[in-house]
């Protein structure tokens, strides 16, 4: 016992000076000396700027390198505030300029009409596939119309099932969209729902669904903010944050006036709509600090000149790869008809030797590119190049696809 409370020379913390026992010595080296054995997928390669890596992850994604300083200085001290602005009270004049600047600028960036509400809310967008029918019909025999297109569009759907008569428009593939001329809408549908970019399958549309008179419903995580939107041709609009705008904890609805107030009884309170309508979503506590990054991608992208010049880099990089995929004479296969591939979410394989697929993830993380492992679901890889993915990114992956066919194609 003695010689385990032998006493080491003084560490001093602020103008205090404490020894600790050699007991603490003893743990504190073993787990320095451990972490030291293990070394990074990338360490030895190159690096991006300020240190970064390429993170092709479907979500949580990249962010704005320059929104991340800011965002560094501001964890301590908000602008002078002397306060974190994770610290801040959510009713204080601060934090609410904060939100009410990062509304303004997201009308600013889709051009949303004076008459839809921008809501932030929590849960994720997987809550509104409850919230939307539980606010947009009147009972469990109300008719709702689902266009399935992948894996998040049939969650949708299955949860619809448990609160409306859902019925399936159309099922595709998960490698295209169906020809519109094959679906059934219902004539009676309180509304119809469909998922504008499959984020596992790498499925999007290119338009519009055009689905008459009815409320058309959106789930836009995974391409949200990555091109322009008509969104006067929509009921709703939702999209988790954690992709194109922002770190998760955010869901942004926006929707139109008229469909708020007509929750069902059974409604919980923090899925009607109204309630947060009513309290500029601060009817609890939002999820300030998500809020605020979402805030400073919004400025970001006005800075870089609107949606639209997004989408022309966006189209840029998803050539790039698409054309590698293309030049590569078989060895990879991008599985998604070309009309229906996301210019988000790129999958590919190796078809004629499924099991090079694990090296070549292995050797792109030594070189900086993470993230490549496709869905569990699908298997093979997948590039997420949202909004905030370089070029320089797409370029070094696209260069590591061409040497590694050319080291094992026969």
């Amino acid at each position: 016992m003695q010689a385990s409370m032998t006493r080491l020379p003084a560490t001093r913390v602020g103008s205090t000076r404490i020894a600790q026992p050699i007991s603490v010595q003893r743990r504190t080296a073993l787990r320095v000396s451990a972490s030291a054995t293990l070394t990074s997928p990338s360490a030895s390669a190159s690096k991006t700027e300020a240190g970064r890596i390429f993170n092709f992850s479907a979500g949580p994604a990249m962010l704005p390198l320059e929104v991340l300083h800011e965002a560094q200085q501001d964890i301590v001290n908000y602008k002078g505030t002397g306060m974190s602005i994770m610290e801040m009270s959510h009713r204080g004049k601060e934090y609410m300029a904060v939100q009410a600047k990062a509304e303004a600028d997201l009308r600013t960036l889709l051009a949303i009409p004076d008459n839809y509400k921008v809501l932030f809310l929590q849960g994720g967008a997987s809550t509104q596939f409850s919230a939307i029918p539980l606010n947009l019909t009147t009972g469990p025999d109300d008719v709702t119309d689902y266009i399935i297109t992948g894996a998040w569009s049939k969650k949708a759907q299955e949860e619809g099932k448990k609160y409306t008569k859902a019925n399936v428009v159309t099922k595709g593939d998960n490698k295209s969209i169906p020809a519109a001329s094959t679906w059934k809408l219902s004539p009676e549908a309180k509304f119809v729902h469909y998922c504008d970019n499959e984020t596992i399958g790498g499925v999007e549309f290119k338009g519009v669904p055009n689905v008459g008179d009815k409320i058309l419903v959106a789930d836009m995580s995974s391409n949200f903010m990555s091109k322009p939107v008509d969104v006067a041709k929509y009921g709703i609009i939702y999209a988790g944050a954690q992709k194109n705008v922002g770190p998760s904890g955010v869901v942004i609805v926006i929707i139109r006036d008229d469909l708020i107030g007509h929750a069902r009884a059974e409604t919980p309170t923090m899925l009607d709509f109204k309630t947060h309508s009513e309290n500029d979503s601060m009817y609890n506590t939002p999820p300030c600090w998500s809020i605020y990054v979402c805030g400073m991608v919004f400025e970001h992208l006005l800075k870089k000149g609107g949606l639209a010049a997004v989408r022309a880099n966006n189209e840029v990089k998803a050539k790039l790869l698409y054309d590698t995929i293309a030049e590569s004479k078989g060895f990879y296969n991008n599985p998604v008809a070309p009309e229906s591939r996301s210019l988000m979410n790129v999958p590919f394989t190796i078809p004629s030797n499924p099991d090079l697929e694990k090296a070549f993830i292995k050797e792109a993380e030594k070189l900086t590119m993470v993230q490549l492992k496709g869905h569990r679901s699908v298997g093979g890889m997948r590039a997420s190049i949202y909004n905030a993915m370089p070029l320089e990114g797409v370029q070094l992956l696209a260069k590591f696809m061409r040497e590694f066919a050319a080291k094992h194609q026969a």
